[in-house]
């Protein structure tokens, strides 16, 4: 089990992200943008660059989400390996059974 410190940084890293995440779109559009003229691009890097660090959407981390391991976890469950491990033998999570042949 994770530490509940980190979990909830994870979470309030999400809330940011969220906040700010129009914003970061149409800086992101904007500096991106070769019609636009040099200065502008330049300004809105410099834009991009006041939001705060932890608004950006790549240092976000996935969890699991009864863990909160970091690390070994699927997209499509939400889950970690060894979750997705015992779950699926339980036959808790549906379409999933043991391989044998």
């Amino acid at each position: 089990m994770a530490k509940t410190s980190l979990i909830q940084r994870e979470l309030k890293r999400a809330q940011l992200v969220e906040k700010y995440a129009a914003k970061y779109a149409e800086l992101k559009a904007a500096a991106n943008d070769a019609k636009k003229s040099d200065e502008e691009r330049y300004a809105a890097r410099l834009a991009l660059q006041q939001l705060p660090r932890n608004a950006y959407p790549t240092r976000q981390r996935n969890r699991c989400g009864i863990t909160g391991r970091p690390r070994g976890t699927f997209r499509k469950f939400g889950l970690g390996r060894n979750m997705i491990r015992d779950l699926a033998f339980k036959g808790d999570i549906p379409g999933i059974v043991k391989a044998s042949w």
